[in-house]
């Protein structure tokens, strides 16, 4: 199989791969909407569990050209105040200004690039929010990025050592345990405590998780090790969805007070700060002509800033 023949396989494979995981995402979310106890959070007593709202859209590049889209999928229910679990593979041309910042494009501002995201808001402050995504994206170079992070919404429960946080850090360090030769823990960690950092604040936005990016293990022009970097992704993304789950399920009984729920709504004006802020995946979004509404899905449906 010749170069190109093979890049465009890995770009059908990733593409697959994506879609595929949203799907498992909205079915496992609306497992959990099921199982949650009725009124217990949010809603009136009575509101049936939520439903994913799929909307297909289209991009146009910035040539007016075809420029890919993706399919966005919502809910808001009796368990999760909002939910997003996004995937789009989109293509086309970068404009000059922004090509500079993204390698392989400084030369041909042609790009491609294929994700799939989920971010969760929950009623009950008890449960933490949470965030993943992974992605392939391809200029003259060609890399994935991703990672998965936790958010606790009450300052009592962002800890290190809070039951929450030490099955998130655990689950994570064996998905990197299982791929040696593509990640490393204690690295990825690092960078995710540096990357969801709020510097005007002084604060981190949770309790960390892993992040990577520009990953192309092997380190070549032929991304020779790109089977074993797509394993690790699709690790993390399989792994994502069960971990998630079990925190849910250990938290969405717990009772909370209107106390509890001012403290929830304060800590999701900072998220609210760190995506629009410094965020690179909204300014990715913004800066290639992507789906407004699913850019900016990841903010919060109710946030306060005292």
């Amino acid at each position: 199989m010749n170069e190109r023949a093979l890049l465009e396989r890995r770009k059908s494979d990733a593409q697959a791969w994506f879609e595929a995981l949203q799907t498992r995402l909205i079915e496992a979310i609306e497992a959990l909407e099921a199982e949650c106890p009725d009124g217990t959070q949010g809603p009136a007593p009575g509101s049936p569990p939520g439903r994913f709202t799929l909307e297909p859209w289209r991009r146009v590049d910035r040539t007016s050209a075809p420029g890919g889209g993706g399919r966005m999928a919502t809910l808001r229910g009796r368990l999760f105040e909002k939910i997003a679990a996004h995937a789009s593979t989109v293509y086309g041309t970068l404009a000059p200004e922004f090509a500079k910042r993204i390698p392989g494009a400084e030369a041909n501002p042609r790009f491609w690039a294929s994700g799939v995201s989920a971010i969760a808001h929950p009623w009950n402050p008890h449960v933490p929010a949470v965030h993943m995504n992974t992605r392939f994206v391809v200029t003259r170079q060609a890399w994935f990025g991703g990672g998965a992070d936790l958010t606790p919404m009450l300052e009592a429960r962002r800890r290190a050592d809070d039951p929450d946080a030490v099955l998130f850090h655990q689950a994570l360090r064996g998905v990197c345990q299982r791929h040696p030769a593509v990640a490393n823990y204690k690295k990825q960690k690092a960078w995710c405590d540096e990357y969801f950092f709020l510097p005007h604040r002084g604060e981190p936005r949770g309790v960390g998780g892993v992040f990577f990016d520009r990953l192309n293990s092997a380190g070549d022009a032929a991304n020779s090790a790109w089977e074993a970097d797509f394993a690790f992704v699709r690790d993390l993304g399989e792994t994502f969805v069960s971990l998630y789950g079990e925190i849910v399920r250990r938290n969405f009984a717990a009772p909370w007070s209107d106390a509890e729920r001012e403290e929830q709504l304060v800590r999701r004006g900072r998220y609210v700060e760190f995506n629009l802020i410094y965020d690179r995946g909204t300014v990715f979004g913004l800066k290639t002509g992507g789906q407004v509404a699913a850019i900016l899905s990841s903010l919060p449906p109710l946030a306060r800033w005292p």
